[in-house]
């Protein structure tokens, strides 16, 4: 399979799913050796960083590095313990996001995949009965899209962590609007009894690490987090490749 690949990159030499640049040499080395993403597109990659919400994980725009908690969750604590993501949610990683979710392109998980791994390492130093669990689609999205983009992500996480990997306890029972259209309340309610767990045993006494691609409000989250919570989970950690930037 290696030789067959790298005559196919001979006479199709890979570009990059962004800028379109030639793939000659590669940032990632993953399972199959695959490359879908330039050096340069990574480079770009806006880091989140402090100051922010040490709950929600949203940054502040102020020159003083110490975190401190956002107002909306001094208002309301989320059901969620914390959540965290490495990247802003603007430039080259929105448009790989984008590509992922709805340009058909499954295979930029191969690179994105292992970027979120590293991270959820260094930040989740959780011990115990950890169990990683992507947010889930409804099932007419998934035929739709032809995949669940958060449990792509979520299996290169897990494996990162050496840790189960648990994508049909918890599933989506009610379609909903894209959250991108919504205000903020109507995001609210918009996921309000969108989950429910079909195996509370699956949960029961465990800590859970949800995966999903982009957070926004963090409604989804911490909907899911409530669901698990009441379900008998012990904490839960969100993780997200991206982050909407208020």
């Amino acid at each position: 399979m290696k030789l067959i690949r790298g005559l196919a990159d001979i006479i199709y030499p890979p570009r990059c799913a962004i800028c379109k640049q030639f793939l000659w040499k590669g940032p990632l080395i993953n399972e199959d050796n695959s490359l879908s993403l330039c050096q340069t597109c990574i480079a770009d990659f806006r880091h989140i960083s402090s100051p922010l919400c040490p709950i929600c994980g949203v940054p502040f725009p102020s020159e003083i590095k110490e975190d401190h908690p956002c107002e909306d969750c001094l208002r309301k604590r989320p059901f969620f313990d914390t959540a965290v993501a490495p990247y802003s949610y603007e430039g080259p990683i929105l448009e790989a996001i984008h590509r992922l979710k709805y340009g058909a392109k499954s295979f930029l998980a191969g690179s994105l995949g292992p970027l979120l791994s590293r991270f959820t390492e260094e930040r989740i130093k959780e011990s115990g009965h950890l169990l990683t669990m992507p947010v889930p689609l409804h099932p007419k999205r998934v035929r739709e899209r032809g995949f669940n983009q958060s449990l792509l992500l979520a299996r290169h996480v897990a494996k990162g962590l050496k840790s189960d990997l648990d994508f049909l306890s918890l599933k989506r029972v009610r379609y909903t609007l894209p959250q991108t259209r919504l205000a903020k309340k109507e995001r609210q309610r918009n996921v309000r009894g969108a989950f429910q767990l079909k195996n509370r045993d699956a949960v029961k006494g465990k800590t859970i690490l949800l995966v999903d691609d982009v957070v926004t409000t963090g409604n989804t989250m911490n909907e899911c987090a409530r669901v698990l919570k009441k379900g008998g989970s012990g904490k839960v950690f969100c993780v997200s490749l991206a982050r909407a930037v208020r």
